[in-house]
């Protein structure tokens, strides 16, 4: 039989794992851009201003993020006893 604090350790790894994901991507467009930015066209980022909102929301996110992991490793039962 399952029991329900194993179910609840796997669904917060999984969601952790996609918090991190989307960490991953968000960060992944910013520097693609920033590229774009010295002259590599890659992405929409055009000017230092679409950089710097760019970054701030990749910061934002991030921060959003890790509250995340850190709530969901809690539900989970991932702190330390």
């Amino acid at each position: 039989m399952v029991k329900i604090s194993e179910v609840k350790i796997n669904i917060a790894t999984a969601i952790a794992a996609a918090f991190g994901f989307v960490i991953a991507l968000i960060w992944k467009e910013i520097i693609v851009g920033l590229f774009a930015l010295g002259g590599l066209t890659i992405n929409d980022i055009s000017d230092a201003t679409s950089g710097a909102i760019a970054i701030i929301a990749g910061i934002i996110i991030t921060v959003v993020c890790v509250i995340g992991i850190m709530y969901i490793t809690k539900w989970g039962g991932f702190e330390k006893k």
